[in-house]
């Protein structure tokens, strides 16, 4: 089928977009196309072919698009910015997969809007490209995300402080693109109605359940808080560092979205910052948990009048929930490494062993290590001690650690445990080779990153020595 869009929030969220097309590419290609994604959304992949340039470039539209850019807000490393919105984006409209799911259509890239802050709405190739790898890789591994259903490149050239780049758009797809920060950009305004307007919208589109529940809003926030505890818990299990956990990237359907400058940790350091412009570690690695839980706070803020028409019993009631994000996600998280360790059953001193392990595992590389454990289950651990600069701390942690094993530990471990992910240096290789005109090196990686349990010793190593501080940049 080709897109059949139904916009509902256009139709339902007046003050929340403003129509505009985008700019159109003077020479669209199409470069990459997610075929298995075409076909889970039961789209038909020769019609895709055939007008994907065009359509997911901005050169042409597809029938019934009505494109437009979304209003928000957000807290961009803390400071509060009321209207963000999208500056480089268009969405084309929502529309229905087969199964009835509805899923928004978003261009990257796509040229500028009134949100651009001196921007020129443009992406080059190796961003829109980076996006596309990470989040067919985080789907591999069962994390929420955004899909990247296409790159097509504009034949255009756009300035960035590498030089002039070959422009490019991403055709994004995503359960919704409603962030805390849309909720934030109506009570920025004081506007009462339109915050309730987007909650109920968001709760008949995400959790149609909660509309019978005696507080429908404390319900949906318990609901988005539930999502975002356990999507935070994956990627900590993972080494994953998001990079800009600003509350504009905090989508409420749970899904990763907005990958800049994210990247998956090799050797482990609590503090793993890979943001050029986070210089005071905010979204380092261990302080994801810590900024979920300061978003979630912004967002109970928005919705406060709708907890209670009392003031004092809202905050109470929002106090509450926020006082509990904080074991709830460290439950999420020890249930993570349950899994990752092939614990048998639960003990409450596996909080202490997974801390333990932590504190054992500095430096070693964090996916290298998690997959070769499932070796050591059955005592043999040469192939561990390699990580280690100093494997005594480790030495004495497997001791305890066998004493909780699963029967089948080694089993459990092998299907919760990567072997591939994408490495930086693997994935700079394929960007710079894509960006010169080889999609070869993209086409071989995306290839790996989509069977991330199969072993694939070319695409396991951690960076070679000379790689260097990872940095990586927001792409504007």
């Amino acid at each position: 089928m080709t897109f059949r869009f139904d916009n509902s929030w256009l139709r339902e969220l007046q003050g929340s977009f403003l129509r505009l097309p985008p700019d159109p590419a003077p020479a669209p290609q199409l470069v990459a196309l997610n075929l298995p994604l075409a076909l889970e959304l039961g789209l038909d992949p020769a019609l895709l072919r055939a007008e994907g340039a065009g359509w997911f470039s901005g050169a042409t539209l597809p029938s019934d698009a009505d494109p437009a850019a979304l209003a928000y807000a957000g807290h961009q490393f803390g400071g509060f910015s009321p209207s963000l919105g999208d500056g480089r984006a268009h969405l084309l409209g929502e529309f229905l997969s087969p199964d009835g799911r509805r899923w928004d259509l978003q261009l990257k890239g796509s040229g500028r809007t009134p949100f651009s802050r001196g921007g020129d709405g443009k992406a080059a190739l190796g961003p829109m490209l980076r996006e596309y790898l990470i989040s067919e890789a985080m789907a591999a591994l069962g994390v929420p995300t955004t899909r990247s259903l296409a790159v097509a490149t504009t034949g255009e050239r756009v300035q960035r402080e590498d030089g002039a780049l070959p422009g490019a758009v991403l055709a994004r797809v995503a359960a919704s693109h409603i962030r805390v920060g849309s909720f934030q950009f109506h009570a920025a305004r004081g506007d009462a109605a339109r915050v309730k307007a987007l909650a109920d919208y968001a709760i008949a589109r995400h959790d149609p359940e909660l509309a019978a529940a005696p507080n429908p809003y404390l319900a949906f926030f318990d609901a988005v808080t539930a999502r975002q505890v356990r999507l935070i818990a994956q990627w900590m299990g993972l080494g994953f560092v998001h990079g800009v956990m600003n509350t504009d990237n905090m989508a409420i359907s749970g899904e990763t979205i907005d990958y800049g400058p994210c990247a998956f940790m090799e050797g482990y350091a609590p503090g793993t910052v890979f943001s050029s412009i986070d210089r005071q570690g905010r979204y380092a690695y261990a302080n994801q948990p810590l900024i979920l839980a300061w978003n979630l706070a912004r967002l109970a803020e928005t919705l406060l009048g709708l907890f209670d028409l009392d003031a004092d019993r809202a905050v109470d009631l929002a106090n509450a929930r926020l006082g509990a994000i904080a074991g709830a996600y460290r439950a999420a998280f020890v249930q993570v490494m349950r899994g990752k360790l092939g614990l048998r059953g639960e003990d409450a001193a596996d909080d202490a062993l997974v801390d333990e392990l932590l504190s054992a595992m500095a430096g070693a590389d964090w996916t290298l290590t998690f997959y070769r454990l499932a070796g050591a289950a059955g005592g043999d651990d040469s192939r561990l001690r390699p990580l280690f600069d100093d494997f005594t701390a480790m030495a004495d942690w497997l001791q305890r650690w066998r004493g909780r094993l699963a029967p089948d530990a080694a089993e459990r471990m092998q299907a919760a445990n990567p072997a591939v992910i994408p490495r930086n240096h693997r994935v700079e290789e394929a960007l710079a080779a894509a960006t010169a005109g080889d999609m070869a090196p993209f086409e071989a990686l995306l290839a790996a990153i989509r069977a991330p349990f199969t072993p694939n010793e070319a695409y396991m190593l951690p960076a070679p020595q000379g790689f260097g501080a990872y940095v990586t940049y927001c792409g504007t």
